[in-house]
């Protein structure tokens, strides 16, 4: 017998006419099935029971004003100036005719007093 004189194929087999038709899907819980709307609210009720609140976006970090970034700004500058003058005390005699030494006293003899007296523009008619 070679293979294809014998396959193995699902009969078929078609009800008989006195028998009845095996209903499909999920058998009525209730006497009769859900009407479309009853299925959408029991749905619906459901997701209102599991669905928990949204949690809130972060709110967005607040940048500071421009003046107030100005004045950040000068003092950075003016605690930059006081660290450079501490190291620039603290080289040795021999380091401070060299290329550090002479950036250091650059730094140092900025006049930055200037730049903190001056109040930037608040801007929108608020000046």
């Amino acid at each position: 017998m070679s293979p294809l004189d014998h396959r193995h194929v699902t009969e078929y087999n078609p009800p008989s006419l006195g028998s009845e038709v095996p209903l499909r899907g999920r058998k009525p819980q209730g006497e009769r099935a859900l009407t479309g709307a009853e299925r959408q609210a029991r749905y619906r009720q459901r997701q209102a029971d599991s669905h928990t609140a949204p949690a809130r976006p972060p709110r967005p970090t607040r940048h500071a004003s421009r003046p107030q970034q100005w004045h950040a700004a000068v003092a950075t500058l003016l605690r930059l100036q006081a660290e450079y003058a501490t190291w620039l005390d603290a080289l040795p005699e021999a380091l401070r005719n060299g290329a550090t030494g002479e950036a250091l006293q650059a730094v140092v003899d900025l006049d930055l007093d200037e730049l903190a007296s001056i109040e930037p523009p608040r801007g929108f008619g608020r000046d």
